[in-house]
């Protein structure tokens, strides 16, 4: 898939998987690095030390022993949502400077050589580069925040009714889902005013999700029948 040309302004859908399908997170460290890395390497300066200790029951991921005197980040993108599942990620960002897509990107490749290392492996982790598509309609602009939230229901075994499967997206750590409805997870990650003025507050999202999980997965008992695979196509009809 090529490329499109990045634009600054402009909202892109970044995504990639591991290779040969491979789980790419396989602990809540490994998910808790990346996390901690899209939020270190969104900056236009260099980053001088990334190997942070992670306390798995901190919900914030900026280390609060950094210097004060730090200066503030430069954004090179606005990370609008994002999830991670055990073997893909989505991303939506918008380009807030030139090249800032590829230069973030770039960087956020760091996380290979932190896999590599911990888990004693050589050679690529992801298929090939990052992916990535031009939102350029609004049909496909209002269906991806939502196709992006709703990913974790294709690991969700629980019950089938319609509040444990909602229980279950509200507090799938690995997303900024929580964050859009009011409840604190990774918020420095994300930049949310823009979605929340184009989709409504902390009440709307979590209706509209509601709704849309009611109304697109009816039958509930399929869910267990997902894969990881799934690329959830039917959201869009």
């Amino acid at each position: 898939m090529s490329k499109p040309q990045f634009v600054e302004d402009n909202i892109y859908h970044v995504y990639n998987r591991g290779v040969e399908k491979r789980n790419v997170f396989l602990r809540d460290r490994d998910y808790l690095r990346f996390i901690h890395d899209l939020y270190e390497f969104n900056d236009v300066d260099p980053v001088s030390n990334v190997w942070y200790y992670f306390n798995p029951k901190y919900n914030e991921v900026e280390p609060h022993y950094i210097p004060k005197e730090r200066k503030k980040r430069k954004l090179l993108v606005e990370i609008l949502a994002f999830v991670l599942m055990p073997n893909h990620y989505h991303l939506l960002l918008r380009q807030l400077r030139e090249n800032g897509i590829v230069n973030f990107m770039q960087k956020l490749g760091g996380y290979t050589m932190y896999f590599n290392k911990v888990n004693q492996r050589v050679g690529p982790l992801f298929q090939g580069r990052f992916k990535a598509v031009a939102v350029t309609e609004e049909p496909h602009f209002i269906y991806l925040p939502f196709y992006i939230h709703v990913n974790p229901i294709k690991i969700y075994r629980g019950s089938t009714s319609l509040d444990k499967t909602m229980k279950f997206l509200e507090s799938y750590r690995w997303s900024s889902f929580p964050d859009y409805i009011g409840k604190k997870n990774f918020p420095s990650i994300t930049s949310r005013r823009f979605l929340h003025e184009c989709f409504g507050g902390e009440k709307e999202q979590r209706n509209e999700m509601r709704q849309l999980v009611k109304t697109k997965f009816a039958d509930l008992e399929k869910v267990s029948e997902l894969t990881l695979d799934d690329d959830f196509g039917m959201l869009q009809k």
